[in-house]
């Protein structure tokens, strides 16, 4: 089976590296330079092409004639994307003889589009998944060849997230590929509700107080470390809360307001949220007790409370 892999990140690592241990042909991989602004924390497909000495291509623009015209040349059985973050062009999608998959990490149809780790921790979700569909067009459309789901526990953060669909991704593989060797796998259209979300900036962590705790504590949990953070304002610097956790609990203040430092607490539209671990924009990280103290947080209303 000779494949031609686009991927990238923790997931495009742990892909490949269960096509490689199947046996595949892997002709080249696509991927991306590393962003300089970005925190690399995960491993990169790019570490497996090197050790096995695939060729290795990170193109700007797909849409130029040598990527279709060389990707053609290599006649690959199948295109495989793993987190790959830009569109594949259609032109190239139409080139293997078995199909273009794309393993996508929700359950779709739901939370289609970017960034679909962080959206479902925001919106509280009890369950995840990853799928392997067909690529068309539209973006997470196609039709499904196979899903696994994934329990989401109220502790868990982006990273701790992130973990487990690897660790399913490369099960996911190791039952799949077998199929699509060997011809045996199912189309599954995809129907039900659908929902898509786009990519998320550090500028939308912004916390607004006023709403309920638990919906304050997903936000921050789903882009806390290694993600930008969620934050609020004091003094008109960012305080990025790193961990937070919610309490049941009525308090006849304004959202935002702190209502006690030992335990660091702080109103919200309906709880408190007891504050861990924060950093104030040019401080060092710390225990949300100790910020407290240091900086006399007593009566403090903090910014974005609407």
């Amino acid at each position: 089976m000779r494949a031609v892999v686009f991927g990238y990140h923790e997931i495009g690592y742990a892909c490949l590296d269960e096509l490689m241990n199947f046996g595949a042909e892997v002709i080249c991989l696509f991927t991306h330079e590393d962003d300089p602004d970005e925190e690399v924390w995960f491993k990169r497909p790019v570490e497996i092409a090197e050790k096995h000495h695939i060729p290795v291509y990170t193109p700007e623009n797909l849409k130029e004639a040598v990527w279709t015209n060389l990707i053609e040349d290599m006649s690959p059985d199948i295109i495989f994307s793993f987190y790959y973050r830009k569109m594949i062009p259609k032109v190239i999608l139409e080139i293997p003889r078995v199909g273009a998959f794309n393993l996508h990490g929700s359950l779709l149809p739901q939370y289609r589009g970017r960034s679909p780790v962080n959206w479902v921790l925001i919106g509280g979700e009890k369950k995840t998944g990853l799928t392997l569909h067909y690529m068309v067009e539209k973006p997470d459309a196609g039709d499904m060849i196979a899903q696994r789901e994934i329990e989401i526990t109220f502790d868990d953060t982006v990273y701790t997230l992130f973990m487990k669909m690897a660790g399913e991704a490369r099960i996911l593989m190791k039952e799949t590929l077998p199929q699509l060797k060997d011809g045996t796998f199912k189309r599954i259209p995809q129907v039900g509700p659908s929902s898509y979300f786009g990519g998320r900036k550090p500028e939308d962590g912004v916390i607004l107080w006023g709403k309920d705790a638990v919906s304050i504590y997903n936000l921050i949990r789903a882009v806390t470390h290694p993600y930008p953070g969620a934050f609020t304002y004091l003094d008109g610097k960012k305080l990025y809360i790193w961990k937070a956790y919610p309490k049941d609990g009525v308090w006849n203040v304004l959202s935002g307001k702190v209502i006690s430092k030992k335990p660091l607490l702080v109103n919200t539209g309906k709880g408190a949220l007891e504050l861990f671990t924060v950093q104030l924009e040019g401080e060092e990280e710390m225990d949300g007790e100790r910020f407290a103290t240091i900086h006399n947080m007593e009566d403090t209303l903090f910014g974005g409370n609407v």
